[in-house]
């Protein structure tokens, strides 16, 4: 969701409105996708890399966080909404991590949308802890090495149980994965657009769709493969 501090710097706003403003957006994308019938958004909320950033920002994020879910959390509970956050969550304050725990117990029987926020998130870091994962097990004598295969290696990432997406999306331009669901994004489309993440709205949305439904997906074959789901 890129472009936050761009929006709020082009309106002569503090970068903190900017992120008040990518929120609403969310809420808005949130929403379309479950109207759509869209099984699954991930949004990439804060990475592993986004530490580095001034104390405040981190902070005022963080904060945020918390607020947002204990304002939404009746909402996604009423609208079937799923939601699960994926990341190293150990590192993240302690209230906000009883609100994440809550969260997730509370709509885990949810039937509508799965809504996943990668808080606190890094593919390379996701990967080794997979390998670390199975390791420790072949170690154990509970795997053997030469079984280990791609499912296998999955259900041990933070979206074990996920469809990979079809669609990726990059708002204000950029043009780069960003260390964003490495092993998962293996044959995503790509849409990019110069739209700042605040302005993300129904219109710039629907292009993304429609640009996605004029791809060929072959997946390393000849003929197309028809895809049943959409995550994003």
């Amino acid at each position: 969701m890129d472009g936050n501090g761009r929006w709020a710097k082009a309106r002569g706003l503090p970068r903190m409105m900017g992120h008040r403003a990518g929120v609403e957006a969310l809420k808005t994308t949130l929403r379309l996708c479950s109207d759509w019938g869209i099984g699954a958004l991930t949004a990439y909320a804060f990475s592993t890399e986004n530490w580095s950033r001034p104390g405040d920002e981190v902070n005022f994020l963080m904060t945020l966080f918390e607020r947002v879910l204990q304002r939404e959390l009746e909402a996604l509970e009423s609208e079937q909404v799923r939601i699960r956050f994926l990341g190293d969550l150990e590192v993240l304050p302690a209230g906000l991590q009883e609100l994440i725990a809550d969260a997730t117990e509370r709509t885990a029987g949810n039937t509508g949308i799965h809504f996943n926020v990668c808080t606190n998130y890094g593919g390379r870091r996701e990967l080794v802890l997979a390998a670390q994962k199975l390791a420790q097990r072949a170690v154990r004598g509970e795997l053997d090495p030469t079984l280990i295969d791609e499912n296998i290696f999955a259900a041990e990432l933070f979206t074990a149980g996920e469809e990979d997406p079809d669609l990726l999306i990059r708002t204000s331009g950029e043009r780069r994965i960003s260390n964003f669901l490495l092993w998962q994004l293996a044959y995503a489309e790509i849409h990019v657009t110069d739209v700042f993440w605040p302005d993300f709205d129904e219109v710039t949305f629907t292009q993304a769709l429609v640009d996605y439904q004029s791809r060929c997906r072959r997946f390393g074959g000849l003929e197309p493969i028809a895809v049943n789901h959409l995550g994003s």
